[in-house]
């Protein structure tokens, strides 16, 4: 028998402690609670401030509590929420409209997250394959360190074994290559591959810029045998490296798009987007999601590529990319014991670890939190960095301040 809810609920107190009681380990959340957030400013439970130089994995790039984004979503909040897909509605059909005027693509599907983005991606692949080549055209091509989602297709798409380890039997006719290796992609990429999907800069696998010669020859090698380009760009889409899309930096054109992540600076949305001929192979009834192209999503996803799909912001993305770059770089100088060159493009940067403290990256991520400071890792040997775009020359110094401090306070013990 269900025991009836307290009155109350909405309000009863909760801590970091109530996360271990009631909801499922898959994560492991720092100690402090944020309760309030503007911008890049956040706050605990305690009242404590934090500078948050994560963006919620590179979510929140307009900032967090972003006005022009609350006031759409209330004046939208206001006018309609929800309908089936049996039906259309307004904002999504702007929406598409916006981003393929925007981008190479024809067209859009809608959903709710990057992973059901990849998703989308990979059955429309195979579906394209299957009814222009036949059924012996399925296999999919992807990079070892790569990260698509945490589905079971896409994890294994994903190429991490410590995301698949316990989950066997994985989906079949999946193999991996070495990410910038262009001999292992000559090597794996046949006649009987279906989609080659890839990371134009990878972020979960330690923040890696593609190298253009690469990526140009997947584009090559998916010409000749008929396989259909994916890019992954749910993390650095959306302005993150200072284009709209990061295609558009490298010069190589997919067939295929995923976006996810900073589209709805942090309301749930996806979207995968591609060209006439490939997207007609998705007819009434092959794909579908209850919530994907909702009202509220699209109202601020479309409210983001408005703001942030300007000339003038997106070069003050590789400006502040740019200064943050020549800070970490003279940080590792000043302590090379403890980190060696950074690496990444606009506002996606990861400073890896030096040999002597590989494996450290998470300690040297909470050192900093302590102090005021939140980073993110990519793995367990890269420091990364994913501020909001919108970050001020006056908050970068305040984090490579707080990033010595932690860099003494770490190395002190």
């Amino acid at each position: 028998m269900n025991a009836k809810l307290e009155s109350g609920v909405t309000t009863r107190p909760v801590t970091r402690q109530t996360f271990d009681e009631v909801l499922v380990p898959t994560y492991a959340p720092a100690a402090m609670v944020p309760v309030r957030a503007s911008g890049l400013d956040v706050w605990d439970q305690e009242g404590k401030h934090y500078l948050d130089f994560t963006s919620g994995i590179a979510v929140s790039s307009l900032g967090h509590c972003n006005p022009v984004l609350v006031d759409a979503m209330t004046r939208q909040i206001n006018t309609l929420w929800h309908l089936g897909n049996g039906y259309t509605n307004e904002p999504v059909l702007r929406l598409g409209t916006a981003l393929t005027e925007a981008t190479f693509a024809d067209r859009a599907f809608f959903c709710n997250s990057g992973a059901e983005a990849n998703e989308a991606a990979l059955k429309l692949a195979r579906k394209y394959a299957h009814d222009n080549f036949g059924p012996h055209k399925s296999r999919i091509v992807s990079c070892y360190s790569s990260f698509h989602g945490r589905t079971l297709f896409t994890v294994s798409v994903g190429g991490q074994s410590k995301y698949t380890e316990g989950f066997e039997p994985l989906p079949p006719e999946i193999n991996h290559i070495n990410y910038n290796d262009i001999e292992s992609a000559r090597a794996a990429i046949g006649d009987d591959v279906a989609a080659v999907i890839v990371e134009p800069i990878q972020g979960e696998g330690g923040v890696i810029p593609g190298d253009v010669e690469f990526l140009k020859t997947l584009r090559e090698l998916c010409d000749k045998t008929g396989a259909l380009l994916v890019f992954d760009e749910v993390q650095s889409g959306v302005g993150r490296t200072g284009a709209l899309y990061d295609y558009m930096n490298v010069g190589v054109t997919p067939d295929i798009l995923t976006s996810a992540k900073a589209l709805g600076n942090g309301y749930p949305i996806g979207a995968m987007l591609t060209t006439n001929e490939i997207g007609q192979h998705f007819t009434v009834g092959t794909h579908g999601t209850t919530y994907g192209g909702n009202p509220l999503a699209t109202t601020v996803a479309l409210n983001v590529i408005d703001q942030i799909n300007q000339p003038a912001f997106l070069a003050r993305v590789r400006e502040a990319g740019a200064r943050i770059m020549a800070n970490l770089e003279k940080l590792a100088a000043d302590y090379p014991q403890l980190f060696t060159k950074p690496r990444g493009k606009g506002l996606l940067i990861g400073l890896p670890m030096a040999a002597d403290n590989k494996g450290r990256a998470k300690d040297y991520t909470k050192v900093a939190e302590k102090l005021g400071l939140m980073l993110l890792i990519a793995g367990p040997d890269v420091v990364r960095l994913a501020p909001a775009l919108i970050v001020s020359d006056e908050q970068i110094a305040e984090a490579d301040r707080l990033m010595r401090q932690a860099a003494d306070a770490f190395l002190a013990g």
